[in-house]
């Protein structure tokens, strides 16, 4: 992997800058865009120049100024200005034999079009829809040399927790798609693979809290749509990123792009290397006199490496002016290496030391993922009468193994007998889709669509143990077992939307049938647990899952929003495993296969303000879910070698959760050099229900904000702070202290602006660790996290045929094909 990244780091930019010079033939156009009324400049407003047969002949985008400075073939061109929700303007008949500046281009809200309203800031793009919130987040100096999931966490209402959990207004059944779709590039739903790209390979991410029906029903709290990059710019373009990080890191990430009239072909491809050192701390109190040593205290020390390689390459071609067909495919292989040192110390009294183990688990993880899409697009129209069909084939392994040695330290030097782990993990999925969307007269649209989806996982867990210290492995048959998971997933929806002058709205059903079906392979699956499991399981659910989404526009800059839909929360296969896992003898997680689905209705209402230099967006919601998952900590019975109790963690139907909030979102541009956006979401939410005659009902209130501001300095500098904190709640047995987490970053212009060199600092106070405190009448845990310690990251970005961001041009809010909007269903 190392000999990889040196040879990407020595040959891509010989590449890049082997361009060839500009042709005599060209001229150089240039001129501004401006927004009427209030003059202010409109970056990322594409400019097209079209020659007499119609087809595009050139063109770009504008930067920070509103200004565009295009290189075009000598000729005559009619030339169209566009930038999202505003009324496109076009000139015609332009002879352009010469550089030439145009007049300035004032374009005006297109107050006709309820779809979508673009709010700007240097930190942050974001498209107001309907239905969703999208976020462009390329221009985020504190994303750069980070990860998917980090730059998840700088996302208004979306938090990543410490161990790589996402949630979305404090609710983590959040579905992740990518490019519309669930994919092995996100693991499937294990997020742990989002940790494993790079941030630079995100073009969007859209937040969509209100799905409408031609979205997958999966995921109560809602759905992150991460978007990948693929530039839509003719000629050929791209960039090269660098970064290098301590504690030691680096990675390479390119992108390339070739567009012509007929075809457009799209690159990225990222080489990681990373070590991500945590910690942990437990300290437990049993309260039954029978325990010879009732204060445990575990000091935890992770030290991982992880490397890798990702690449997606993919081809549109333009069948006709209004038909293209996409092939796709991606490729991830990961290695990662994880030391894991776990010391023990046993107190028979607070101060009187029992005995002290040290146990450590050496685990190598080898990932594999492909991924194979097809996408047929028909434009009938230019009115948005329109079909798509899509189909996906992904295929993932893993292999994991772990040694588990365990020796004791005091009162006296003893080696105790070791364990070898070996898990193979095969995924296969398939998807079918076809939408259909047809307009009705003037402001009405019908649209209807089916999928299906078809995913397996087969788990093969194999323990071997010592019988005596250096002795043979013996295979365990109480624990060594395969399990074969499949969850296959039917869909139909249709809906309907229209408007009534300043009122939209639009309604939609769907019906999805789930099947679940697991079933487990061992000798011995009874011995080592207390638990009464139906392991072997066929189920079937039908559901309907209806959504509303109402717009009533106030003016062209402000409108209220409402939507309703019902969502389900299917559980993934680790949650569903019967099988315990082996990182601690004493404190272990186990799946349920008992689990079903849990389901909600929720509602929420919006608000959105625009003022010259002030955005306002305003949120509360309600969500009411049954049979919510709630992982509980109970005592087992039983007990280690060393007589520990052993304490289990276990998911199950707990209850019903009802969740009210409130979030509030402003971007504030007070002056040319200074940049603010900030968000709030507050959250109240009561758990009812019950578990082997415990209530574990409890009610929450917690909270988060996050703000970010951006100072341009002189010299093309940059400087970027990003601070969040997530404020304390509780659970049904567990209360979490707060955390803070605070970023910096530096950025400048080089190269004519064709480069950028950047410095950052995640987590500047080395403050993100996660605090807990659980109580139960048989014991008391105490416990602190940190995932990853404090990081810091030099980055190199060089741009070729490529304006800074320029990802965010041609296209982006009207989505289709390969970007997702052809995948929602």
């Amino acid at each position: 992997m190392r000999k990889i990244l040196f040879a990407l780091t020595i040959l891509i930019p010989h590449l890049l800058l082997a361009q060839p010079g500009k042709p005599s033939s060209q001229v150089t156009v240039t001129g501004k865009i401006l927004e009427e009324g209030t003059n202010a400049p409109l970056e990322y407003a594409t400019v097209a120049f079209i020659n007499a047969e119609g087809k595009i002949a050139g063109g770009g985008i504008t930067d920070e100024k509103g200004n565009y400075d295009i290189e075009v073939e000598a000729g005559t061109y009619s030339i169209q200005f566009e930038f999202i929700s505003y009324k496109s303007y076009k000139i015609s008949n332009q002879k352009l034999f010469k550089e030439t500046q145009l007049p300035n281009v004032y374009l005006t809200l297109d107050i006709e079009n309820l779809s979508e309203v673009v709010i700007r800031a240097e930190t942050t793009e974001v498209q107001i829809h309907l239905d969703k919130k999208v976020y462009n987040i390329g221009k985020d100096l504190t994303t750069s040399g980070a990860t998917v999931s980090d730059a998840l966490n700088n996302v208004p209402s979306v938090t990543v927790d410490v161990d790589g959990s996402i949630a979305l207004r404090g609710n983590e059944n959040v579905r992740i798609l990518i490019n519309g779709r669930p994919s092995a590039i996100a693991g499937f739903g294990d997020t742990d693979a989002l940790r494993q790209l790079p941030a630079e390979v995100i073009e969007r991410v859209e937040v969509i809290t209100s799905p409408s029906a031609r979205y997958d029903a999966e995921g109560t709290a809602g759905i992150l749509n991460i978007i990948l990059r693929k530039e839509k710019t003719l000629g050929l373009n791209g960039s090269l990123q660098t970064n290098f990080s301590y504690p030691l890191g680096s990675s390479v990430t390119g992108n390339i792009n070739i567009r012509t009239d007929k075809f457009n072909i799209f690159n990225t491809t990222g080489v990681r290397y990373n070590e991500s050192p945590g910690n942990a701390y437990f300290k437990n109190i049993y309260f039954d006199d029978s325990v010879e040593n009732p204060l445990v205290i575990e000091d935890r020390k992770y030290d991982r490496v992880r490397q890798g390689i990702n690449t997606n390459l993919g081809m549109e071609y333009f069948l006709t002016e209004s038909s293209s067909l996409t092939a796709s495919g991606f490729y991830r292989n990961s290695e990662n290496n994880d030391l894991n040192t776990n010391l023990t110390n046993e107190y028979s009294t607070i101060d009187d030391l029992a005995s002290s183990t040290t146990r450590t688990e050496n685990q190598v993880e080898d990932d594999e993922n492909y991924q194979l899409s097809l996408n047929y697009i028909n434009d009938f129209d230019t009115n948005g009468h329109k079909l798509t069909a899509d189909f996906q084939w992904e295929k993932g392994s893993e292999t994991q193994q772990s040694l588990i040695d365990e020796i004791k330290t005091f009162p006296s030097d003893q080696l105790l007998p070791s364990e070898l782990i070996t898990q193979l993990e095969d995924q296969s999925e398939y998807l079918v889709q076809a939408d259909y969307v047809l307009p009705i007269g003037e402001n009405a649209q019908f649209e209807a669509g089916f999928r299906g989806s078809f995913e397996n996982t087969i788990t093969d867990y194999l323990l071997r143990e010592q019988q005596e210290v250096n002795g043979p492995f013996v295979r365990n048959d109480s624990l060594s077992n395969v399990f074969d998971y499949t969850e296959n997933v039917m869909a139909v929806y249709s809906q309907y939307g229209n408007k009534f002058g300043k009122f939209s709205f639009l309604l939609g059903l769907r019906m999805e049938n789930t099947q679940l079906k697991g079933e487990v392979t061992a000798k011995d699956v009874t011995s080592d647990s207390n638990l009464d499991l139906n392991i072997n399981f066929d189920k079937n659910f039908i559901g309907l899952f209806p959504t509303a989404n109402l717009v009533y526009e106030l003016s062209d800059r402000e409108n209220i929003t409402l939507g309703y839909n019902r969502r389900i929360n299917r559980p993934r296969s680790w949650y569903i495993n019967p099988f315990p896992s082996r990182s601690s003898e004493a404190n272990i997680f186990q799946g349920n296969p008992d689990l079903n689905p849990a389901y909600a209705s929720a509602l929420d209402l919006g608000y959105l303000s625009r003022w010259k230099k002030l955005t306002l967006t305003t949120s509360v919601y309600y969500q009411y879910e049954t049979d919510s998952f709630e992982r509980i900590q109970e005592d087992t019975g039983l007990q280690t070698p060393n007589g520990i109790p052993i304490i289990r963690t276990i998911p199950i139907n707990l209850s019903t959760n009802t969740r009210i909030g409130f979030e509030v979102g402003l971007l504030y541009n007070p002056a040319k050099w200074l940049r603010l956006n900030g968000s709030f979401n507050f959250f109240q939410f009561e758990t009812v229900g019950s578990f082997n005659d415990i209530d574990y009902g409890a009610k929450n209130t917690s909270w988060f904000t996050r703000g970010s501001a951006k100072v341009s300095l002189p010299s093309k500098i940059d400087w970027q702070t990003n601070v969040f904190y997530r404020g304390p709640d509780n659970n049904a047995q567990t209360e979490n202290e707060g955390i803070l987490s605070v970023d910096l970053a530096f950025s400048k212009d080089i190269i004519n602006d064709n480069a950028t060199i950047g410095f950052n600092v995640s987590d500047l106070f080395n403050s993100r660790k996660r605090q807990t405190l659980t109580t139960t009448e048989s014991f008391i845990s105490d416990s602190e996290f940190q995932w990853r310690e404090r990081q810091f990251n030099l980055s190199f970005t060089y741009r070729f045929n490529q304006k800074k961001d320029r990802q965010k041009g041609r296209g982006d809010g009207n989505g289709g094909g390969y970007d997702g909007e052809g995948f929602e269903g």
